[in-house]
């Protein structure tokens, strides 16, 4: 298994992924995520390869947290630490560019997930998240 970074030729290979793993949501178009993420300089995309992509992580940061998202392995290659691996990747891609705080959020529904989560270092923050939807 190698971690790479994604090319734009892997975006119908990831989306894909993402749909199987269930990460994606109506009002995000996960392909435009995907492009996004390629672009700009502060994030990346990572993929985990084994005959073809198995996993992969999104990983940006805003020069002060990193946040961790879509991280997803194919569901017949789940529990061999694939999981584990992504996102030790995104730490280090984060660390190297001098970024020492790692976020990510996760449903309060998808407790497996929180659970995994926290058996890598994760904790809960007290904190109150609030959006806007922006109207372009």
């Amino acid at each position: 298994m190698k971690i790479r970074g994604a090319t734009p030729q892997d975006e119908e290979a990831i989306v894909s992924l993402w749909r199987l793993c269930e990460l994606t949501a109506p009002h995000n178009d996960p392909a435009k995520d995907f492009r996004f993420a390629l672009a700009k300089p502060s994030s990346d995309v990572l993929v985990a390869e084994d005959g073809g992509i198995i996993g992969s992580v999104m990983v940006g940061h805003d020069g002060h947290r990193g946040w961790l998202y879509y991280v997803a392995v194919c569901p017949s290659r789940r529990h061999q630490g694939l999981g584990r691996a992504l996102v030790g990747a995104a730490e280090q891609w984060l660390l190297q560019r001098g970024v020492v705080k790692a976020q990510l959020m996760v449903r309060e529904t998808n407790v497996a997930v929180a659970e995994f989560y926290e058996r890598l270092g994760y904790g809960p923050m007290p904190r109150i998240n609030l959006q806007k939807w922006l109207k372009p």
